[in-house]
């Protein structure tokens, strides 16, 4: 059985110039009228998606939907589950932790007009706010040559275009859920008065590449916990990659600037080592850097989502 990329939610295409990311919780009042919702969501939202690319061709929209851990046993609980789909758990390190903070429902919109995923999602919104309470939503953007918002080039380590699905797709090693993926959401504020006051070179050190061209300094130049070195996967021996998105976000008046970091993966249990590498190695990059959230999301096919539409079996 191969992937088969007509099926699969946008997760391996860029992060958008335009994005708006929403985490939720389903209210738990009544199961039933619950996962109704759902199901009129599933039915709809790839009708939506398809009208706002008939009516917008141009406008690059991509959306990814998805369910955490704790969600999909409350609205199917006697359904099959993804095989690496679980609840996050706190990663503790010697200085600083990763925390888990639960939500139910993930989306990841994006488009390079703004006007677009704001009318998603307000389409979205119309279907299902009465049973759903919002958690967090962000509205990022693209930043000057797709850097983050501290002003290093952006995803250099993906894995190359072609080979992106192979990475952030599961395949038939599940194949119920085969043309999915699991989304790991953070969000993260900076202390950029403390980071700008860094000399370039000691940016440079902390990051692991050069800040204008991005050119990847020799081992001997960066710092032992560089942000390069302890985000790596190197289990047995073998280097594995996820599809990273950083998009930044910012309310300039107020000196609220950060990061939404979003990883989708093939296996969760990649982003899971990687994310366990930065925190118990202290990454320099967490001295100027505090994460606020944490949630893993199963993205269910179009066929999935599909047969959620129609109250089927899994």
């Amino acid at each position: 059985m191969a992937i088969d990329l007509k099926d699969v939610q946008s997760v391996y295409k860029d992060a958008g110039s335009n994005i708006i990311f929403a985490t939720m919780d389903l209210k738990r009042q009544d199961q039933a009228a619950d996962l109704e919702m759902i199901q009129d969501l599933a039915e709809h939202l790839p009708a939506f998606i398809n009208s706002l690319n008939v009516r917008y061709p141009d406008s690059g929209l991509a959306v990814a939907f998805g369910f955490s851990r704790k969600a999909w046993d409350y609205l199917f609980p006697d359904g099959k589950r993804p095989q690496e789909l679980e609840e996050f758990e706190p990663v503790v390190g010697p200085k600083y932790t990763a925390p888990a903070t639960p939500a139910d429902l993930f989306f990841h919109i994006r488009a390079k007009d703004s006007a677009v995923p704001f009318e998603l999602m307000t389409l979205v919104m119309e279907r299902i706010e009465d049973n759903v309470t919002i958690i967090d939503e962000t509205h990022g953007f693209r930043y000057f040559e797709g850097r983050a918002i501290i002003g290093f080039v952006d995803g250099t380590e993906n894995p190359s275009a072609l080979d992106t699905p192979d990475y952030a797709v599961i395949g038939d090693e599940d194949p119920d859920f085969i043309n999915g993926s699991y989304a790991f959401a953070q969000k993260y504020s900076h202390d950029m008065a403390a980071w700008n006051k860094l000399k370039t070179e000691q940016q440079e050190q902390a990051i692991g590449r050069k800040k204008f061209n991005d050119v990847e300094l020799e081992d001997d130049e960066k710092a032992p916990n560089a942000h390069n070195i302890v985000s790596q996967d190197n289990k047995d021996g073998i280097e594995h990659k996820i599809v990273r998105m950083n998009v930044p976000f910012s309310n300039p008046a107020e000196g609220e600037n950060g990061t939404y970091f979003i990883g989708y993966a093939r296996h969760w249990t990649v982003t899971k080592r990687m994310l366990e590498g930065m925190f118990t190695k202290s990454d320099r990059l967490l001295d100027f850097s505090t994460p606020e959230t944490g949630e893993v999301f199963f993205i269910p096919s179009l066929s999935v989502l599909g047969k959620i539409a129609d109250g089927e079996s899994f």
